[in-house]
């Protein structure tokens, strides 16, 4: 008996049509292409179209597609021990725990592993509340912190609607966006002060007792690639010591490397009290997540039993994925290569392609985590599309998004912007490839623009 049948392409779609019910998408209106093949920075489907994957997945498969010895490794680690329950120590989950807390800033030593994520934000802001006895938290509203309840509440941005009500003391307020700024600032140090003029008076009229954590995105993922002006993350390290609040740094997207750092904080020297992580740890080869917990946090649930866990907490082949992936990135210099992408590549690549292109409002981005920001006007900076466009409103980036793909160029498009992240094993070259059909591409968004 054949345990594991293989379908040609036509029977894949068939059952996927039949019994897969999609996330963020009306079933009957989406026609998921089938995948049967990747490799390295490359995806290729069902009717021989290959295409460059400039979004990584969700920005998540950092090492790129099937990469042998993280495969090989998995496998071995099945034949070593497929599973078992997370009470136990067990060695690839030790490994993983210790390689992580090497990395990982200050005192930041012990690991909660969850499966992703979502339940990793769920779980720093329920030991936040506990070891700090206050409810509420506040969180962004240009920020996705994941789809569980209280992940879906802290999230700011619109995917946040359609789960509400949901979790009760999560406060939202505005970080900093020089590019479009709520406080009308004229320049990125002005931004950054009056973001933390903003953060510190919503705390006030809060009750700073009252406050358990502050939850951020280190580097805005999915809401824009907005990368902190130099001194706000401090300056929210400040906030949280003066008022004994818990720093939650969400490096679900940016860590790992995403932003030539480990951790992103590590660009700014700053060490938050507790780090969620996911994505990039393991490329999403196995379902993996955790929490990186501080000592002050550990010790509360030092004599006190930390109420929350998961079946496949820590589970053995995830960490084993997590160790051989960390490996690679040590062996193989993972970070200083993505440093190198935005520094040399593709950070000067979007800025020509900017000077070329009326319908580019603004480059940035850090490492291999960048945003093409594309409006209609350059002087008013109306963006290409609405806010939360949907339908006919949406055409003009899903006009965007079809052009590259029609050259081989799988793109991350989010509201108005192309966002540029792909696997952090991809080359030069390869990045330069898909920089020109993007380039291309764009005179689709030009034909939009006053």
């Amino acid at each position: 008996m054949e345990l594991l049948p293989r379908l040609d392409p036509e029977e894949t779609k068939r059952l996927d049509r039949a019994h897969v019910f999609h996330s963020w998408s009306a079933q009957d209106l989406i026609d998921p292409p089938v995948v049967v093949s990747a490799r390295g920075s490359r995806f290729t489907d069902d009717s021989g179209r290959e295409y460059l994957d400039f979004a990584s997945q969700l920005v998540n498969v950092n090492l790129g597609h099937q990469h042998p010895e993280l495969v090989e490794a998995i496998a071995e680690a099945a034949g070593r021990m497929a599973t078992m329950a997370p009470g136990f120590a067990v060695e690839t989950r030790s490994q993983a725990a210790a390689m992580i807390a090497d990395k990982a800033p200050g005192d930041l030593d012990s690991v909660f592993f969850t499966n992703g994520g979502a339940d990793a934000n769920e779980h720093a802001i329920r030991m936040a509340r506990l070891h700090t006895g206050r409810h509420k938290v506040l969180a962004a509203y240009r920020s996705y912190h994941g789809g569980t309840a209280a992940a879906m509440a802290l999230t700011g941005e619109p995917r946040r609607w359609g789960s509400e009500p949901t979790v009760s003391g999560v406060v939202h307020h505005f970080g900093p966006y020089p590019y479009r700024s709520p406080f009308h600032s004229e320049s990125e140090a002005q931004e950054c002060d009056r973001a933390l003029a903003h953060l510190r008076e919503v705390i006030a009229v809060e009750g700073p007792q009252h406050v358990a954590a502050i939850v951020l995105e280190t580097i805005v993922g999915t809401n824009g690639v907005l990368v902190p002006p130099d001194g706000y993350l401090a300056g929210v390290r400040e906030i949280c010591d003066e008022h004994g609040i818990v720093m939650i740094a969400d490096e679900v997207m940016a860590g790992f490397g995403r932003a030539g750092e480990w951790f992103a904080v590590d660009r700014w020297g700053v060490t938050p009290d507790l780090i969620t992580f996911a994505k990039g740890v393991n490329s999403g080869y196995v379902p993996l997540g955790g929490v990186i917990v501080s000592a002050a946090i550990r010790e509360t649930f030092g004599q006190r039993p930390y109420p929350g866990g998961l079946t496949y907490q820590g589970h053995p082949l995830a960490c084993a994925s997590a160790v051989a992936s960390m490996r690679i990135f040590e062996r193989d210099d993972i970070i200083g290569r993505a440093r190198a992408l935005g520094e040399d590549v593709i950070g000067p690549g979007l800025r020509e392609i900017a000077e070329r292109h009326p319908s580019v409002g603004d480059v940035r981005g850090i490492g291999a985590m960048w945003a093409v920001e594309l409006v209609r006007d350059r002087e008013t900076r109306e963006p290409l599309v609405p806010f939360n466009a949907a339908g006919a409103q949406a055409a003009p980036m899903v006009e965007v998004a079809t052009a590259c793909k029609k050259s081989g160029l799988w793109p991350m498009v989010a509201g108005n912007r192309v966002h540029v992240v792909p696997p952090l094993t991809t080359s030069p070259d390869e990045v330069r490839e898909g920089l020109a059909i993007l380039d291309e591409a764009l005179a689709v968004a030009d034909a939009h623009t006053a």
